[in-house]
């Protein structure tokens, strides 16, 4: 075959370091935004995005030019810089050590959005933690709970 051709979906889950409430909902979508055109910058599409004040939900289509390591890696970088921006408050302002992603079928990619689009009602009963320990034992992820989360 001449081309490589790819269509490769990850849903990724990530927190504000020690689940810390500094995603402030009035630059929810702007950060959103901002992490749209990150992903671009590395011909990555981001489908759909969501969270708390404590963590965010992103569907995103991954390009085949990129490691999803180095893609999350640059996105958290530049995403973490950036919030550092929007006031003083959050100059101390870090992601997580790590994330969770989990490969995305084409048949559940609307079901994947409804439920990123539905975090902030469901988090009204869960808590980040219990959500993705649930993610981890869905997709059969082996995990120490001693790292579990930083």
């Amino acid at each position: 075959m001449a081309q490589t051709l790819t269509k490769v979906y990850i849903y990724v889950v990530f927190s504000t370091k020690n689940r810390d409430d500094l995603i402030a909902p009035e630059f929810e979508k702007e950060l959103f935004a901002y992490i749209g055109g990150v992903l671009r910058k590395h011909n990555s599409v981001l489908i759909a995005a969501n969270g708390t004040e404590n963590h965010v939900h992103l569907l995103i289509s991954q390009s085949k030019n990129i490691s999803l390591s180095d893609l999350l890696r640059e996105l958290k970088k530049a995403s973490s810089l950036w919030i550092k921006t929007k006031n003083s408050v959050f100059k101390n302002f870090q992601w997580q050590a790590g994330f969770g992603a989990f490969s995305i079928g084409q048949s559940q990619i609307e079901t994947v959005m409804n439920y990123i689009a539905g975090q902030k009602e469901h988090h009204r009963t869960e808590l980040f933690e219990d959500e993705y320990r649930k993610f981890l034992q869905k997709y059969e992820v082996d995990f120490d709970e001693q790292y579990f989360l930083d």
